[in-house]
């Protein structure tokens, strides 16, 4: 998914039940990749390479026409407590002739589920591409069996596609034997 919708710098908003949503930094890394790891493990069973997935974030944190990060902290605590995060990549659109923010890479620390983490982030995303004349949607793609993000994603009015996604992944092998 690439594009080359730049974005201006994402300001700091605040929301409720303390929680501010900002674009990650350099700072962030560790816990971006601790988040990341986690939400493959999670969700896909996947033990992901750690030095492949730290390079990953760094190339997307040093290039932001590629995309960028977003978190969630609890800004009171003596050294800012992350929460959550996201990952919002762009693939342009002839037919709209526009970017799709592609959110990916979600996570919120299991102690802070249903506390309205993940909400914050996403409202905060809509915002900033509404605000953007070259962002024409946002899109997501989630595991078929996660029921609970897709109930997740639907409270939050995003629809399932009429799209079902294929891929050939030169990476992460997976059983083709499953149903």
């Amino acid at each position: 998914m690439a594009g080359s919708a730049a974005i201006a710098p994402l300001a700091c908003v605040s929301m409720p039940d303390r929680i501010l949503v900002r674009a990650a930094d350099w700072e962030d890394e560790e816990s971006l990749v601790t988040f990341s790891a986690a939400m493959a493990l999670e969700t896909e069973g996947r033990r992901l390479d750690r030095t492949r997935l730290r390079e990953g974030t760094r190339s997307l944190l040093a290039a932001p026409e590629r995309g960028f990060f977003m978190v969630a902290q609890l800004p009171e605590a003596e050294r800012a407590q992350l929460v959550g995060q996201l990952m919002v990549t762009f693939e342009w659109s002839d037919w709209r002739n526009g970017a799709f923010w592609w959110v990916q890479s979600v996570y919120v620390d299991p102690a802070w589920r249903r506390r309205g983490v993940y909400r914050a982030m996403h409202d905060h995303i809509v915002a900033k591409a509404k605000a953007d004349p070259r962002v024409c949607g946002i899109r997501l793609y989630v595991e078929r069996d996660n029921r609970t993000a897709q109930t997740v994603y639907q409270r939050v009015g995003l629809l399932p596609s009429v799209y079902t996604v294929y891929e050939q992944d030169f990476v992460l092998v997976r059983n083709t034997n499953q149903s």
